[in-house]
């Protein structure tokens, strides 16, 4: 599960603490994802999912110190969602995935048309004139 290995991420006596504020703030963005994925399959009458919903709605503060104590709280009270979806045997869904189109490149298009005009005046070129 993605939950856990964010929460890994954070918790871990292992990992490092993140260096910069731009480290903090995509953690943050992970853990406010996965509580808000995790909130619409916890049961409504967990008490951790208030508490939860709280932390992912506050900002991270400024200061070094109060944004790694925010990410901890935020990954703590991810793990504590995960323990409440898996303690009722609710297995979340899969977000389902939709079909992307293939886009091309800018370059490639403009190398069609070029070809594309191209063969045109071979053929204008190629036909006789009355």
């Amino acid at each position: 599960m993605a939950a856990a290995e964010t929460v890994a991420l954070v918790l871990d006596e292992d990992s490092p603490l993140p260096e910069g504020a731009g480290d903090v703030e995509e953690l943050a963005r992970r853990l406010r994802g996965h509580i808000g994925q995790l909130g619409a399959v916890v049961p409504p009458g967990a008490s951790a999912l208030r508490g939860a919903q709280q932390l992912a709605s506050a900002g991270v503060p400024d200061g070094y110190m109060p944004s790694r104590v925010h990410l901890v709280k935020l990954a703590e009270a991810t793990q504590a969602l995960v323990a409440a979806v898996q303690a009722h045997g609710v297995v979340p869904a899969k977000p389902m995935r939709r079909r992307r189109w293939w886009k091309p490149q800018l370059n490639m298009l403009r190398g069609s048309v070029f070809a594309v005009a191209f063969a045109l005046l071979a053929l204008a070129a190629s036909v006789p004139r009355a």
